[in-house]
């Protein structure tokens, strides 16, 4: 006996309509209304996170990494903003020893080179219970040579919220005292990987002039900062011939978004 038609095929997708190139614009616009306000809302949010208050850092933590042991204060390398993603490569989790958690494996595979956010003195860290030689072996697997990578040795899992589930941690130093500035989880690691996302979540941001900011944050003209991956320099003025670029860049498109 066989089934019917309509026990075994889907339901027909709905589908949009097809509309003139015109109707096509009109639509469009409508949206872009909405998109521009999420922009607002979302950097509005960001000026929020900036402004969250700290909690000070009370506890000595010690990593293993590929140098040897690592305390909390050496993950940042000196530089002021430090995050932290907590990435299930263990005994126990799916895929052990071959491969880590799938969903950590997924925002591993998007964290853009961390060098854009070095230029913004802040460092990106992903953090295990997996030894050393695990996680080496991994990241030339998956081709994560871009990020920095410790094993959890001691209670900081446990004690910032991400002993059994993934979760980003944001840390800030002044001087050697270290101060937890934000944390998040579950669909907020989604959009993570991407450099503009991660500097909205530090308290510092993206340290740009146009940013809602404290009174004496670090900021910067926009664009101008931007580098080849490969070409940053501590302390580095920006290069001139890019800075007349993205100026006549950007005032082309503000002439065009006014006009």
């Amino acid at each position: 006996m066989t089934q019917s038609t309509s026990q075994t095929e889907s339901p027909a997708m709905q589908k949009p309509p097809v509309v003139s190139p015109q109707e096509w614009e009109a639509a469009w616009q409508q949206m872009l209304v909405k998109e521009k306000a999420h922009s607002r809302a979302r950097d509005a949010l960001a000026a929020e996170r900036r402004r969250m208050p700290w909690l000070a850092v009370e506890k000595t933590y010690e990593f293993d990494g590929p140098n040897g042991r690592a305390s909390l204060l050496d993950l940042f390398e000196g530089r002021r903003q430090l995050i932290v993603y907590r990435a299930f490569h263990e005994p126990g989790v799916f895929g052990w020893p071959d491969h880590a958690c799938r969903g950590c494996s997924m925002v591993a595979d998007q964290v853009a080179h961390v060098a854009h956010l070095n230029a913004r003195d802040t460092t990106l860290v992903f953090a295990s219970r997996a030894p050393q030689a695990d996680i080496t072996r991994l990241k030339a697997k998956m081709g994560w040579a871009n990020i920095p990578w410790v094993t959890i040795t001691d209670d900081f899992d446990a004690d910032f919220g991400v002993d059994e589930w993934h979760g980003t941690n944001v840390f800030y130093r002044d001087g050697e005292r270290i101060f937890r500035t934000y944390f998040i989880n579950n669909r907020g690691d989604e959009q993570m990987g991407g450099t503009w996302n991660y500097l909205d979540i530090t308290p510092l941001g993206r340290q740009e002039v146009w940013e809602d900011s404290p009174q004496g944050y670090p900021q910067t003209p926009a664009y101008k900062w931007w580098n080849w991956h490969d070409s940053y320099e501590a302390g580095g003025e920006p290069d001139k011939k890019w800075v007349e670029i993205s100026d006549a860049g950007e005032a082309a498109f503000r002439e065009k978004s006014t006009g």
